[in-house]
């Protein structure tokens, strides 16, 4: 899975994103929005969305949950089991609803008996700090071991990668570092995923 920059001119990030999806076999796009007026929002998402559906990929919004029908978009990756659970009723069952900014385990455990299509474990918080990097292994390999809700990791590094699957994690979603054809190949690497040239 990726994470796009917060995005204000779609129309020039579309090719980057087609060539990213075209280097690796990314299951979801995270989709970050720069602030904008609604209908301006609405329109970056469709620009947008069709890619990612054309090569199997999902787009879903951060946070933007009242826009994801009216965009096309595939659903929304919530921030927090609050966000979450004020969601449900407007993305399920037809949309995907992911969660992640998970403090607790009790959160986490509530998201996934609320239906959650993945939890998430390691992104930066609105600071940017994130959890020790051995406290997300742990997490990751607790959740692997106990639940059947897709687990998705945020690696912060290449380096991170190969561990983070080793722990267990389903899915491993990349940040904004990750955008340039080289990483995103090495990342594929690490996870033994197929490549096509661009």
């Amino acid at each position: 899975m990726l994470i796009t920059p917060a995005i204000d001119d779609a129309e020039g990030f579309a090719p980057t994103l087609t060539d990213v999806l075209d280097a690796a076999d990314v299951a979801a796009v995270i989709l970050r929005l720069a602030p904008g007026d609604e209908r301006s929002l609405i329109n970056r998402v469709k620009q947008l969305a069709p890619g990612c559906q054309q090569h199997d990929a999902a787009l879903l919004l951060e946070d933007h949950v009242a826009l994801v029908a009216r965009s096309g978009a595939d659903g929304a990756h919530l921030t927090g089991i609050d966000a979450f659970n004020a969601a449900l009723g407007t993305l399920k069952p037809e949309r995907i609803a992911g969660c992640g900014g998970l403090i607790t385990r009790h959160d986490a455990m509530a998201a996934a008996e609320q239906a959650a299509d993945y939890v998430m474990f390691g992104e930066p918080d609105t600071h940017g700090t994130r959890p020790a990097f051995a406290s997300i292994e742990e997490r990751v390999a607790w959740w692997a071991e106990v639940f059947e809700a897709p687990c998705v990791a945020y690696a912060a590094a290449l380096e991170e990668v190969a561990p983070l699957v080793a722990a267990g994690a389903d899915f491993v979603v990349l940040g904004e570092w990750a955008w340039a054809f080289d990483t995103i190949r090495a990342a594929a690497a690490d996870l033994h995923l197929p490549e096509t040239a661009p």
